[in-house]
């Protein structure tokens, strides 16, 4: 069973970016965005502290985060890469049932992806991700590379906003309606 150790917190940069960018967004009535919390049970209490120490995951966790858009429900999880290749190791299978399933329900699901050696924030909509899934599915690789994106789909911080996926999620359901 996998299990949590407050030592190995990756990831928590760009999620912190994200949260105050969600932050913002709420404060100005724009968006509505929850963290979604992965339940643990815990192993270890430091009882000074009262801190845990070690845990193990519940169950599965569909996406890091969850809300809704100016009425259009939204759903994404937040990863970093530190190379140009993106392992789809790094996304599970049923994270991608989930996203599948709501976009089928008409939401708006995505990938928030930091390029860590490029400083790149990128945003990945589902359907241009699935096609990288079937594609390893069928056989082929289990990654894809930067040189594959759309790079119009690059995010650039703005005005206070660390994670400007907003503009993309725009861009997103105007080329949907195109």
């Amino acid at each position: 069973m996998p299990t949590w150790n407050s030592r190995g917190l990756r990831g928590s940069g760009l999620e912190d970016l994200i949260n105050r960018t969600n932050e913002k967004y709420a404060e100005n009535h724009l968006a509505l965005i929850q963290k979604v919390p992965t339940p643990i049970t815990p192993i270890k209490i430091d009882k000074q502290s009262r801190h845990i120490t070690l845990a193990y995951f519940d169950q599965k966790s569909t996406v890091d985060y969850i809300g809704v858009v100016q009425g259009i429900p939204v759903c994404f999880d937040a990863k970093e890469c530190a190379v140009d290749t993106f392992s789809l190791a790094n996304i599970h299978p049923h994270q991608i049932a989930f996203m599948k399933e709501f976009e089928r329900q008409d939401g708006v699901a995505f990938l928030v992806i930091h390029y860590t050696n490029r400083d790149l924030l990128y945003y990945l909509p589902f359907r241009h991700l699935y096609p990288f899934w079937e594609r390893m599915e069928a056989g082929g690789r289990k990654s894809f590379r930067f040189e594959e994106l759309d790079l119009s789909y690059a995010m650039t911080p703005k005005q206070g906003i660390f994670v400007p996926y907003l503009d993309m999620v725009q861009k997103d359901l105007n080329e949907r309606d195109a």
